[in-house]
């Protein structure tokens, strides 16, 4: 399994329009256009796709598990009719004050994603559209990787620019898209042989 390319996006702000007061049912969740698609040209290039969310409306009470299922059926359904497949997805229910391990910006839970795969996380690309997503991304040893499409898309410039001095080595695109042809031209320079990413 060393060899399995494995990607690990966030959810909300990634793959779907961000809602302040969380996505509590299928209709809520809204794709963002684009990204269902970038999820299915990853697939196809040979990518493992995994979500990683935060879903603390769970422990808040603002939505039970059936729902949340019935959300995560929704998204599948709109991303198998784009030819594209999500291997998995990992979620926190917690809320921040109960203090645990797996809720992002702790790396708990793309340490699972890890030991799941039995991949190298230093060779996995981690998408987010926070700080705490990329934090996450680097305390578990991710290659942090921020998209514009949801949460960071309302940073001012200098307000950018301290998420990425707070996580320095982070790589920004302007959608899930830009990312998927970022990460096919890499891949593409590597599968050539050149060993320029080895």
């Amino acid at each position: 399994m060393q060899n399995t390319k494995l990607v690990i996006l966030g959810r909300d702000g990634v793959l779907n329009h961000f809602r302040e007061g969380h996505v509590t049912s299928a209709e809520e969740w809204v794709p963002i256009p684009g990204a269902l698609e970038a999820v299915s040209r990853l697939n196809h290039a040979g990518w493992h796709v995994v979500v990683a969310t935060n879903q603390s409306g769970i422990g808040r009470g603002m939505i039970d598990m059936s729902a949340v299922n019935a959300v995560h059926a929704h998204m599948n359904k709109l991303l198998q009719a784009e030819g594209g497949r999500l291997d998995a997805i990992f979620f926190c229910p917690h809320t921040p004050e109960e203090g645990c391990d797996c809720r992002k910006p702790q790396p708990g839970l793309i340490l699972d994603v890890g030991r799941r795969y039995g991949v190298d996380l230093g060779n996995v690309a981690m998408v987010g559209d926070t700080l705490r997503d990329l934090q996450a991304a680097r305390a578990a040893g991710c290659q942090p990787h921020l998209v514009l499409s949801g949460r960071a898309a309302a940073l001012s410039v200098a307000e950018l620019q301290a998420v990425l001095d707070a996580v320095p080595g982070s790589t920004v695109h302007a959608s899930l898209g830009e990312f998927a042809d970022f990460l096919q031209r890499r891949d593409g320079i590597f599968d050539s042989g050149s060993g320029a990413l080895g």
